[in-house]
């Protein structure tokens, strides 16, 4: 299924666990319950902008963007984070102002039960996005996944605090939970902002898929061919790797040409998504490198 699919179907889980915690906050009037419904309406607005931002990077190339669109994933994951900062805020001010004139609790039992449906179809989800994500090596459908785990430990903080509240009648447990959550998924939104940042940063690829890279490398390896300055990054679902091959300057360029392509269709093969930029040189020559900037 595509990114793209899942995050419609993260849309529509969302709307119905907006449904279900809006009506267990209706019935039992608990701010605990209310802040685990605001956070599931950051759901929504994380996955729409996260599908738009998917869509926009699976347009192909053009004149203004040659290198494709697909850091626009990372926009998605710095949007959640800082949609999941104003959910945060919103919790604070409700659960202070509770604080300051504690309410009894309504009709507990049902609007648990209908909280802990809510998350089970968040964590049922979640789990299926991650895996999803790592096979589509997507960041916007990982900050979704990670954001609905976020949610699931939040439904499981606030059932225990209200069963609590409602064993010892101290109501001010209800407040002192949802500021917990509001705590509790800044966190998680700063971790979505950070990986946001770094990602707009040209990351250098994951540990595995350098060790792919090195593999295709070492089969080329010879007394006649060395390979030198490697360096990779990541562009949303893409990821790039720039190096230097050298060669006897005694080939021909065809030749030297021919072996490149192998190199790069080799390369392309055992890591899908990448795009290989190789320079040939020859083997007693070798490249002025500016390390400030990694150019050559």
């Amino acid at each position: 299924m595509p990114v793209s699919a899942w995050l419609k179907l993260s849309i529509a889980v969302a709307c119905v666990t907006i449904a279900l915690k809006g009506a267990a906050w209706w019935l039992t009037g608990s701010v605990g319950l209310l802040s685990d419904a605001l956070e599931s309406f950051v759901n929504v607005a994380g996955a729409s902008f996260a599908l738009l931002m998917v869509t926009i990077a699976r347009r192909p190339a053009d004149e203004d963007h040659p290198y494709g669109h697909f850091k626009a994933e990372y926009f998605s994951s710095g949007f959640e984070g800082m949609l999941i900062f104003a959910a945060a805020s919103a919790i604070v001010w409700v659960a202070v102002r509770r604080l300051l004139e504690p309410q009894p609790l309504e009709a507990l039992d049902t609007g648990l039960v209908l909280s802990v449906l809510g998350s089970v179809l968040n964590g049922a989800l979640a789990w299926l996005m991650l895996g999803a994500s790592r096979r589509h090596r997507s960041i916007a459908l990982e900050a979704d996944a990670r954001h609905l785990i976020a949610d699931v430990w939040t439904t499981a903080g606030v059932v225990v605090g209200l069963l609590a509240a409602w064993a010892t009648g101290w109501l001010w447990l209800d407040p002192a939970i949802a500021i917990g959550v509001a705590l509790n998924i800044l966190r998680e939104g700063v971790s979505l902002v950070r990986r946001s940042a770094d990602g707009l940063m040209d990351h250098a690829a994951e540990p595995e898929v350098l060790a792919q890279i090195d593999g295709v490398l070492n089969e080329f390896r010879h007394q006649s061919i060395r390979f030198d300055h490697l360096s990779t990054r990541r562009a949303g679902q893409r990821r790039h790797v720039d190096l230097h091959m050298h060669m006897p300057a005694t080939w021909s360029l065809g030749r030297a040409a021919a072996l490149r392509g192998s190199v790069e269709t080799a390369l392309m093969r055992a890591v899908p998504g990448l795009r290989a930029t190789i320079q040939l040189l020859p083997m007693d020559v070798e490249a002025h490198v500016d390390e400030r900037s990694g150019s050559a």
